[in-house]
């Protein structure tokens, strides 16, 4: 749909569309939806999703909001600024769970919130060491976040000044407290922001994940900060850092930390441990993109990320992929954050069948 006529749909009626995307679940069958407006005569006046007059009806897909699964208005101001409909994401659709697995305790932290009227933040935190860093993380990250927005336009630098400064804030926390082991305390972080309900930008430290699922595939979002990539392999040698296998063939930072950046880990940044996130802008496609999800590691080392594509299709989704995990052979603490976008429900999802072998290679991951 052209600026043009999103400027009609404005000016003859926005409320229509919100009408007709809340329309009853009987139409949810129906292949064509249009609107029709009607005076007070009866002339019958043109439709406002059918500006140019032509005549063609306009379908779920023009919009984006398929199944009628989605009840929610249109986003009228950034519909108009870039040129399509974007339906506003709403945090009450938000599904998140969180399992212990088989460890003692939950490390593992997630949030999400609107910051302002028009950005939202989504955040997955995974502790080692303890959770101390994690619950720092949880508990200010908004709060670094909503300090840079309005002096950055860029949420990517924003996002970027907010790990940094966290890092930074924990530290001195962990040096002030009686508390010896918040010096041995770490986190990953994965977290992301949506503006207008289209401008997708995620920032990550550890092995944390996101991804989207667009047109039914994943496409990954993060990628992992392990020993294993050469580039993080090179800056830990080069900070004096040593890279040792276990007994089970898994890289470790001079014999103890999985990941190359995190949060925390005090007694690792000498040796290149750093807390400076990658990050990634996106476009949403409404009509196309079905969810963003955020997961942790107990989830990310037994379940694939198009497998959690395929899992994720209704309101348990969340509680679904934990549970995958598990049945995988995960044993440490399994959190997702899924947050449904315009296509959700559109695609067709495969069967995902247990697999007895990976659960049994899997099980020695966190031995």
């Amino acid at each position: 749909m052209s600026t043009v006529a999103l400027i009609t749909v404005v000016r003859n009626g926005g409320c229509q569309v919100r009408r007709v995307l809340l329309m009853p679940r009987l139409l949810q069958d129906s292949k064509y939806v249009t609107a029709v407006r009607h005076s007070s005569t009866t002339q019958r006046r043109t439709s406002c999703f059918d500006p140019d007059g032509s005549g063609r009806p306009t379908t779920w897909d023009s919009f984006g909001i398929w199944d009628n699964r989605i009840d929610e208005p249109i986003l009228l101001p950034p519909s108009i600024k870039y040129g399509k409909p974007i339906p506003k994401v709403s945090l009450a659709n938000v599904g998140c769970a969180t399992q212990i697995g088989k460890r003692k305790v939950n490390e593992d932290r997630f949030n999400y919130a609107e910051l302002t009227d028009s950005v939202l933040y989504f955040a997955v935190y995974d502790g080692h060491g303890g959770a101390a860093a994690a619950d720092f993380c949880d508990k200010y990250m908004k709060k670094y976040i909503e300090e840079f927005l309005p002096q950055e336009e860029n949420l990517e630098i924003v996002l970027t000044k907010a790990f940094l400064e966290i890092d930074k804030a924990f530290a001195r926390h962990a040096h002030l407290s009686v508390d010896a082991t918040l010096l041995n305390a770490g986190t990953t972080a994965t977290v992301a922001l949506l503006r207008d309900g289209i401008e997708l930008v995620v920032a990550s430290v550890g092995d944390s994940r996101a991804l989207l699922c667009r047109k039914g595939k994943a496409v990954k979002l993060t990628i992992d900060h392990t020993p294993e990539r050469k580039d993080e392999k090179e800056r830990i040698k080069k900070c004096g850092g040593f890279i040792a296998w276990n007994s089970l063939g898994q890289p470790h930072v001079n014999g103890r930390l999985a990941m190359t950046r995190s949060i925390g880990d005090l007694d690792m940044k000498s040796s290149g441990v750093i807390a400076q996130p990658e990050t990634k802008r996106i476009q949403l496609h409404h009509a196309g993109d079905s969810f963003l999800v955020l997961t942790t590691d107990g989830i990310n080392f037994t379940v694939n990320s198009q497998e959690i594509c395929d899992l994720i299709n209704h309101a348990e989704a969340a509680l679904v992929v934990t549970e995958q995990a598990i049945q995988y052979g995960t044993e440490d603490n399994s959190t997702s954050v899924i947050v449904p976008f315009g296509a959700w429900g559109k695609y067709k999802n495969a069967e995902v069948n247990f697999s007895f072998s990976r659960s049994f290679a899997s099980s020695g991951r966190w031995a």
